[in-house]
């Protein structure tokens, strides 16, 4: 008698089903309903294809729609499937190569056949149809095993090199797989997938754009066309993506800083920011507020080198972790030839190297380290808004969000072992206060021993345990704040908390930090006398809450789609007339205002008022105050507020008291 396989159910029941049956089979045992809805399996944990036949007794849970992490995956995964079809079907002897799923979407890059000029956007629409034909076929997608040389042959037989290349390179015994979508088309592939074609939605995705893309991520190699798409469980979703997407483009902090003359970036400082007057005004706000923030917190401000010897980095860690993203510079004075065409220098064998500070910790020990410390010293909170400088590639950089010179509300805690869990309850607390003088919300996460580290074991399970305690101890370890640990993704030195921000449109952003150190004041001999007379090692906790100023502005922009808070906004006001006879008024009112400590700017020019607000709305000045004749006669001004429409007449002392309150910095509210 053949033995039944026993799968447990996440109710806690389990179903004997027989030798070969599939999740599926179980799907249709406990209802149609299910039967129906069920896309996918998760078998031990694994998510599996639905009728791939179970290997023995199993955990299973079914997947739905509902699943949406799950569901996201799969449809994406088979939408780029679905995608490469489609392309060969409508251009035989398009070669394929790979086209994973994406965090909104999928790809996959193709090669177009010789007769043919490369895929561009002229092409996404029929593609799109054709798709959306493959989908309403329904097709089923069927996994097969195959052995390396059937697929070398295969590829090789269909002129697929790219597809040949890799299979050749594929370990000889391993279990390889290929999908079939119906009859007449497969791709090799790990899988899972959907039961069929029908199971996507033909209506919830949409071919973005085309970009170049070499094999294998090797410019050396052939090029070819990555073809974009983004794609969603229904036509609600797509909808909803793409609005976001809308709306992002108006948000887009590069946009904005254009348009509201704050800052500009050019070739000639790949990745430093050229910050005009009006976009340094909100750097300077923001830098008094963290300011005010660190001070009422007990922090000393110091100021360290820019340059360091690489010796200084090689004993800290850094050298052998991060060189590639610091830029090194030899300590050596370039030679000038006499004809004046310039300095041609050579780097002496022997020269010595400096490095630009990536990040300001070393240092902070170095200032550390400075005379005898007591325990009763302890704890030292010391701050820096602190310049550094990283070597990131071109192509990533993006506006204010990633740079190569930033500059960080740097501090660094110096404390006891016992004094840990409040220092980081007592951090908790600030950033949740400064997050929520900005309007945000936040999630709270733990990221915790990476692969690659430094330190003990039980330096790690300490480090991340005292975190957690924290994070308890603020009353912040609840799905209210979104309370996740996240494997492997802390630093090589430490575990470390982050807060990732929550944007208007529903985005997020990863910000403050907090890490407990205990590697890098044993790397630089750090210590302390403690309470025995012997000398102790402080565990060093590394923290910002802006994270960079740089990037934060270019959040802040985003959120508020430049309609930046008044007190944070470069001019707060302008006094703008209707006609030439109300200028000395004008000028007397924006006198008043200035003396009030407004930012305020007069627009006296021979313009139509309409022309004005159209103006300073598009450069985002929260308060427009419009005055003609019987304005300066009564004493009074016409308020614009940005994104109203209708104006208010109140007398000019009243409009300063407005302003002044608007203008007042949260935290002295």
């Amino acid at each position: 008698m053949t033995e039944l396989l026993k799968i447990s159910l996440p109710d806690g029941s389990v179903r004997e089903m027989e030798p070969g049956a599939t999740p599926a089979d179980v799907a249709a045992a406990i209802g149609p309903g299910l039967a129906k809805a069920a896309i996918a399996a998760r078998v031990d944990g694994e998510l599996r294809d639905i009728n791939r036949p179970f290997e023995g007794d199993a955990e299973l849970a079914l997947v739905t729609n509902r699943d949406e992490d799950d569901a996201l995956e799969l449809a994406r995964h088979d939408f780029a499937h679905v995608l490469a079809e489609a392309v060969q079907a409508l251009w035989p002897g398009t070669q394929i190569t790979f086209g994973p799923a994406t965090d909104d979407g999928f790809y996959y890059d193709v090669k177009a056949p010789d007769s043919r000029d490369p895929f561009s956007m002229d092409d996404l629409p029929a593609i799109e149809e054709e798709m959306r034909r493959i989908i309403k076929a329904d097709k089923p997608l069927r996994r097969e095993v195959w052995t390396r040389q059937q697929l070398i042959e295969k590829w090789e037989a269909e002129g697929e090199t790219f597809k040949a290349e890799w299979a050749k390179e594929l370990p000889e015994h391993e279990e390889l797989t290929v999908y079939w979508s119906g009859d007449d088309w497969l791709d090799m592939c790990r899988g899972p997938h959907l039961p069929s074609t029908g199971k996507l939605d033909p209506q919830a995705f949409k071919l973005m754009r085309v970009a170049g893309a070499y094999w294998r991520g090797d410019q050396k190699n052939a090029q070819l066309t990555r073809i974009y798409g983004t794609g969603w469980l229904n036509k609600k979703q797509l909808h909803a993506h793409l609005t976001r997407l809308e709306e992002a483009a108006k948000r887009d902090h590069r946009k904005l800083g254009r348009e509201m003359d704050l800052f500009h970036l050019q070739e000639e400082a790949h990745g430093s920011v050229f910050w005009h007057p009006k976009g340094y005004r909100i750097w300077r706000e923001l830098e008094a507020y963290m300011r005010r923030k660190m001070d009422g917190a007990g922090y000393r401000e110091i100021k360290t080198p820019q340059l360091m010897d690489v010796r200084q980095w090689e004993q800290s860690g850094h050298w052998g972790k991060y060189a590639e993203n610091m830029f090194a510079v030899p300590d050596m004075v370039p030679e000038v030839d006499d004809s004046g065409a310039g300095a041609h220098p050579s780097v002496a064998k022997d020269a010595d190297w400096m490095a630009i500070k990536p990040m300001n910790c070393p240092a902070h020990v170095l200032v550390f380290k400075q005379g005898i410390t007591s325990y009763r010293d302890l704890p030292i909170r010391l701050g820096e808004m602190g310049c550094c400088h990283r070597n990131e590639p071109h192509g990533a950089l993006h506006g204010l969000m990633r740079v190569r010179q930033f500059t960080q509300d740097d501090a660094h805690i110096f404390c006891t072992e016992e004094q840990v869990v409040e220092e980081v309850r007592a951090f908790c607390s600030l950033a949740a206060q400064v997050y929520k003088d900005f309007g945000f919300s936040f999630a709270i996460k733990l990221a915790l021993r990476p692969e690659k580290r430094l330190g003990s074991d039980a330096d790690w399970d300490k480090a991340e345990q005292e975190l957690r305690d924290a994070v308890e101890e603020a009353g912040m370890m609840s799905e209210e704040f979104g309370w996740e640990e996240l494997e492997g993704e802390g630093a090589f030195y430490a575990p470390k908390l982050e807060w990732h921000l929550t944007d208007a449109i529903g985005r997020t952003w990863q910000v403050g930090t907090i890490q407990g150190d205990r590697v890098l004041p044993d790397r630089l001999d750090a210590s302390y006398v403690g309470e025995d007379g012997d000398k102790h090692r402080p565990v060093m906790l590394h923290r910002a809450i802006f994270g960079s100023y740089e990037r934060f502005i270019g959040i802040l922009i985003e959120h508020f789609a430049g309609r930046l808070p008044v007190w944070l906004a470069p001019v707060q006001a302008v006094v703008a007339t209707i006609v030439s006879d109300a200028d000395d008024y004008a000028k007397e009112a924006v006198a008043k205002l200035e003396a009030a400590g407004i930012r305020v700017e007069s627009d006296l020019r021979n313009e139509k008022i309409n022309y004005k607000v159209r103006e300073h709305s598009l450069a985002k000045v929260p308060h427009l105050l419009v005055v003609g004749n019987r304005e300066a006669e009564e004493g009074t001004v016409a308020v614009r507020t940005l994104g109203e429409k209708d104006q208010r007449v109140m007398s000019l002392d009243e409009a300063i008291a407005m302003l002044r309150s608007a203008a007042t910095p949260p935290d002295l509210r």
